[in-house]
C-alpha cells in the first residue's frame, strides 16, 4: 500500500476511532453516575454487607465484589476473635476519601485507554454545620463482558486523615489485619 494511500485511509478512520473513544466515556460517566447515586443511598461506614453491595454490584467488576466479600468476611471474622472488644478493622465511608463520605458528587472527564479507563469525581460532604468539605477521586474503571463497570477508587483528598491510597489497597490491608499478618 502506497503512504498516500495509508494516509487517507488512516484519515478516513480516525473519526471512527474518535467516535468510539467518545462512546466509552459517555459509557464510563454513566456507569460511574450510576455507581455515585447507588453509594449516596446506602450506609457510609465500614465494608458493606450483602445488601450495600447488592446496590453497588451492578456497577462494579466482579474483582471488586468478590474483595469486598471476602473483606466483608474477614471483618466478622475479625470482630468474633476479638469478641467485639476491638473496633472494625475498616471504620467510616469506604468508597471516599472523607472519613463521613460525600453528600454530593459530579462526575467530570473520563478518559478511556484500552480496556480499562478513570473518571474523576467531584465530592461535597456538607453536613450544613460548617464550610463543605470539596475533593476530587478517581473512578477506576475496566471494560468487561457486561460494559465498563468501577474496578477500584484512587483517594484523592490531601488531609491528614482519610483514606489515602486505593479502595482495593484499604480492603487488601483489611484482610492482612484480619489475618493477623504484619502491616
Amino acid at each position: 500500500m502506497s503512504v498516500a494511500r495509508a494516509l487517507r485511509l488512516s484519515l478516513l478512520l480516525l473519526p471512527l476511532a474518535a467516535s468510539a473513544c467518545a462512546a466509552d466515556e459517555a459509557d464510563m460517566a454513566q456507569v460511574t453516575k450510576d455507581f455515585y447515586t447507588a453509594y449516596m443511598s446506602a450506609p457510609h461506614d465500614g465494608i458493606p454487607g450483602d445488601a450495600g453491595r447488592a446496590q453497588l454490584a451492578p456497577y462494579i467488576t466482579t474483582a471488586l465484589d468478590q474483595l469486598l466479600i471476602a473483606g466483608d468476611t474477614a471483618e466478622a471474622r475479625y470482630a468474633k476473635e476479638t469478641n467485639n472488644q476491638s473496633p472494625p478493622i475498616i471504620e467510616g465511608d469506604l468508597f471516599t476519601s472523607l472519613f463521613e463520605g460525600a453528600t454530593a458528587f459530579k462526575v467530570g472527564a473520563c478518559k478511556a485507554d484500552g480496556d480499562h479507563g478513570r473518571c474523576a469525581v467531584f465530592l461535597t460532604y456538607d453536613d450544613h454545620s460548617a464550610k463543605p468539605v470539596n475533593w476530587t477521586d478517581t473512578a477506576m474503571l475496566a471494560r468487561t463482558k457486561d460494559g465498563w463497570r468501577i474496578d477500584d477508587i484512587a483517594y484523592g483528598g490531601n488531609w491528614s486523615f482519610g483514606n489515602k491510597g486505593t479502595l482495593t489497597g484499604t480492603l487488601k490491608f483489611a484482610l492482612k489485619v484480619a489475618a493477623g499478618q504484619p502491616q
